[in-house]
């Protein structure tokens, strides 16, 4: 039985985890797994949400909805990672908000159809 993730760092790693093995592209997938489990490597998100930036730049060029589904997750994750870290220059301070709502449109973009195999928050 799955427990529910107690915190957003909780949720994005659990979300990470899923995603990771279902990806093609699970690089910064991975990075990000990396970067989330090591809190002194969480200011480091603000490059890395510029590395996958740049990968939602070229899915949107080859109109790829399953990049672009992945990277929108991605880089809220990133966003709200560097936002925890409390270093200058936050992102939007709602990012944590999206994270769940954004992983679950990755979800769907991968046909799973119940929010709920993507987090367990969303379990009832």
């Amino acid at each position: 039985m799955r427990t529910h993730p107690t915190n957003i760092v909780d949720a994005m790693t659990e979300m990470l985890t899923f995603f990771e093995n279902r990806c093609d592209d699970s690089d910064t997938l991975r990075k990000l797994l990396r970067m989330i489990s090591d809190r002194e490597s969480w200011k480091g998100a603000h490059a890395l949400f510029q590395d996958i930036r740049q990968k939602t730049l070229r899915a949107g060029k080859r109109d790829d909805q399953l990049g672009l589904a992945q990277y929108a997750f991605e880089e809220i994750c990133a966003k709200t990672i560097y936002n925890l870290s409390d270093s200058p220059a936050p992102f939007d301070a709602d990012s944590a908000f999206w994270v769940v709502p954004l992983g679950v449109a990755l979800g769907r973009q991968l046909g799973l159809s119940e929010p709920s195999q993507i987090t367990s928050l969303l379990v009832m």
